[in-house]
């Protein structure tokens, strides 16, 4: 009986780590993933927008110079504090095309960490960056 009562803990205590770790893998420091010393300006087509925690994302097919469509990854800050600076889940939608600010990936992949929008009505808003410390609670 002690030595399944013993197990039962074990096993409890590793699920719990487990489940408490989950979380923190979903989120990253700015600085892991974007260089703030590379700033880019990017504007395309919104082809798919993720509003959701713990950051909103957003998907620009862009056209180069020469014709050439390249899809690019763009990462704002969560809902809410998107709210607090005049997002609404209809503000950027599906085929609007704009403009952003930011910093790119330290991977060079066609990923960056958005600073400002500027939407398809030519209003500016900031994106809540991660890399911003304004934003910063």
């Amino acid at each position: 009986m002690k030595h399944s009562r013993i197990t039962f803990t074990v096993i409890a205590l590793v699920a719990l780590i487990a489940l408490r770790s989950v979380p923190a893998r979903a989120h990253h420091s700015f600085a892991a993933e974007f260089d703030a010393s590379k700033p880019v300006t990017i504007k395309g087509v919104v082809t798919r927008i993720e509003w959701m925690n713990p950051h909103v994302w957003f998907y620009l097919n862009v056209t180069d110079d020469e014709g050439k469509t390249t899809r690019w990854a763009l990462e704002m800050g969560a809902p809410h504090q998107l709210q607090q600076r005049g997002w609404l889940r209809d503000t950027m939608k599906l085929g609007d095309v704009v403009t952003v600010e930011g910093s790119l990936a330290r991977t060079g992949a066609n990923r960056a960490n958005a600073r400002t929008v500027t939407t398809a009505d030519g209003r500016r808003l900031g994106a809540a960056s991660s890399g911003d410390p304004s934003t910063q609670q």
